[in-house]
Parts: structure tokens; C-alpha cells; sequence
């Protein structure tokens, strides 16, 4: 596959595929914990968390990351 998203949206999509995949991890071991695997309705269930979590921690990644950029250029020694 060519690359095909503009160097400008590598920050944005860097925050959907990080927030994509720690948000699948993270909400499976809430459900689990919660509701184990041979629960039924598990996968719908987890689907639905997965999700509604993803919609918050998107654009939470998006407002919050230039604020952690800031903070690392002050705490990070230069090499």
C-alpha cells in the first residue's frame, strides 16, 4: 500500500490509530473484569464500551498532546 495521508495529518493520525487500539485493549480488560468472556452478550457488550470510549478519548488525545509536547520539552535533557 502507497502512503497516502499528507505529512501535515501525521499528529491526527497518530492520535486515531493510538486511541483506536488502547482503547480496544483497555476497554476488553474493564469488560472482562466486569463481565467474563462467556458472558453472554460479551462482544456486544465490550463493542458498545470500546466504542463510546473511543469517542472521548479521540479528540481528548487531539486537545491534550500539544499541552504533553510542552511539558516534555521542559522535563526531556537534549542527547
Amino acid at each position: 500500500m502507497a502512503p497516502f495521508v499528507p505529512k501535515r495529518l501525521e499528529p491526527v493520525a497518530f492520535g486515531l490509530f493510538l486511541t483506536f487500539f488502547m482503547t480496544f485493549i483497555i476497554t476488553g480488560i474493564s469488560t472482562v473484569l466486569v463481565a467474563s468472556v462467556d458472558a453472554p452478550g460479551f462482544a456486544a457488550l465490550w463493542f458498545r464500551a470500546w466504542m463510546s470510549s473511543w469517542a472521548v478519548a479521540f479528540p481528548a488525545v487531539l486537545v491534550v498532546a500539544p499541552f504533553v509536547r510542552r511539558i516534555l520539552r521542559v522535563i526531556v535533557r537534549p542527547a
